[in-house]
């Protein structure tokens, strides 16, 4: 039989009891009174389940208790996401956010959040109008298709689009197209989703024109070329170049669907990186729909877009997974807003802070990582040992898997602290830095510091050794 614990059950403290507790009076000011007996509850549930289970957890004087409470509470009142200072040295750090943004999309972030505004009214008829309209605009402008969209990520894109034109019939890709991006998301998982039928085509390393030919059948619906935006395969390889997947969806009547996943509206070549496919000329080259992310390469909010033939992009917007998947007011703004910038594109290298990054130079680089060697010398006085040394940095995001960027990183080596203590007590900060160890040195990026945290990092770095 059992034994149940009644003595320490009937210890624990009541609801009202804690209540008065001074650890908790503080609370009241940022909860009301139903929400504190709420969490107080809460926790005195799990501890009667952890008495009765006879975990060691099981607690139950008031001190400990109280401490819970506070935990839980703090939890519950913490802000988040925060910012942190990136000194990785990647610039779209997924897990860090990916594409910080422009001044202007912050601004219209802020315009569009402040009050009302015309997302989907027409100022001119005076009656409802598209929340779309003005970004399709600026796409079908920016990359000379006939028609375009945007939804909330590249995956809903893709999804939407192999739903609205393969539902129930066969889309043909290269077995070596067969990606998986972030979050474990691969394309035959979204495509199975989307209602559409896989067919594989040709072998992982090696795609000729004419498997693509004989796997044409009457349930065909779309030929579909995913870009390997996030890896390579090397040596023995072929595949079937955009150009010839046009000739081939062109013979039979069928649309020719690319996803370049990280995607540009500029060459990103201009910085010194591998080339990255364009979208307009993807467009030019054969593509009926593309589609790419917007927070990679474009350097804007998260968001899908695609742009392509007009009857094509028409089924993509009837479909009723759009509504599931669209962007909200203050993303459409953001999205809207960096388009403008590319507009003038020597301004949007100059002020879409991904492309800015993108474009340092090694000589900048070298002038900014000195520079910063030198304060935190100063601010630190011998505690730690500081050096700049070249490195590498990444684009990141899934984004030009092969553009090593080189860079030039501050190598601190602190006088009683591992690189892991060190790392840790940085990344405990308010900002929290992230950086890397290499070497058993922890690496400042500067590549990926903006100038203003650039001034903040000494004393931040003297606050986490405790000077």
């Amino acid at each position: 039989m059992t034994h149940i614990p009644r003595d320490q059950l009937r210890s624990i403290p009541a609801v009202e009891t804690l209540l008065r507790a001074p650890g908790l009076v503080y609370l009241c000011k940022s909860f009301s009174h139903e929400c504190l007996v709420r969490l107080l509850r809460k926790i005195l549930a799990d501890v009667r389940t952890e008495v009765l289970s006879g975990s060691s957890m099981a607690d139950v004087t008031e001190a400990t208790l109280v401490a819970r409470v506070q935990a839980s509470a703090r939890e519950l009142l913490a802000p988040g996401p925060i910012p942190v200072i990136n000194a990785t040295g990647v610039i779209l750090h997924t897990n860090l956010g990916r594409a910080p943004l422009a001044d202007a999309a912050l601004s219209a972030i802020q315009t569009a959040a402040a009050g009302y505004s015309n997302l989907e009214y027409d100022l001119v008829r005076g009656s409802r109008g598209s929340r779309m309209a003005h970004v399709d605009q600026l796409l079908v402008f920016l990359t000379g298709a006939e028609a375009a969209m945007a939804v909330n990520n590249n995956a809903a894109a893709v999804l939407l689009a192999l739903n609205s034109l393969a539902e129930g019939k066969e889309v043909l890709v290269s077995r070596g197209e067969l990606v998986e991006i972030g979050g474990s998301f691969r394309i035959p998982d979204i495509m199975k989703k989307s209602g559409a039928r896989l067919v594989e085509v040709g072998t992982t390393n090696r795609t000729h024109r004419a498997d693509f030919e004989k796997a044409v059948t009457k349930d065909t619906a779309l030929l579909l070329k995913v870009h390997a935006s996030n890896y390579r395969i090397d040596g023995f390889t072929r595949d079937v170049s955009l150009a010839e997947m046009a000739e081939i969806s062109a013979a039979h009547g069928l649309p020719l669907m690319v996803d370049v996943g990280s995607g540009a509206l500029l060459d990103v070549a201009d910085a010194g990186v591998e080339k990255e496919p364009l979208v307009a000329e993807c467009l030019a080259a054969g593509a009926d729909l593309v589609t790419w992310s917007g927070d990679k390469l474009l350097g804007g909010p998260q968001a899908g877009l695609a742009v392509g033939r007009k009857d094509l992009i028409s089924r993509l917007k009837e479909n009723p997974l759009a509504r599931c998947v669209r962007l909200d007011k203050l993303s459409l703004a953001a999205l809207s807003a960096t388009l403008r910038v590319f507009l003038d594109p020597d301004r949007a290298w100059r002020e879409i802070p991904t492309l800015a990054m993108l474009r340092r130079t090694e000589a900048e680089l070298e002038v900014t990582a000195t520079r910063l060697a030198d304060q935190l010398n100063e601010a630190l006085r011998g505690r730690v040992s500081v050096s700049v040394i070249p490195g590498e940095g990444a684009v990141g995001g899934g984004a030009l898997p092969l553009a090593g960027l080189k860079t030039r990183t501050v190598a601190l080596t602190a006088h009683g602290l591992s690189p892991d203590q060190l790392e840790q007590r940085l990344r405990a900060g308010r900002p929290p830095i992230i950086v890397r160890i290499q070497n058993d040195r922890v690496l400042f990026d500067v590549r990926t510091v903006s100038p203003d945290e650039l001034e903040m990092l000494p004393g931040l770095v003297a606050r986490a050794l405790g000077s």
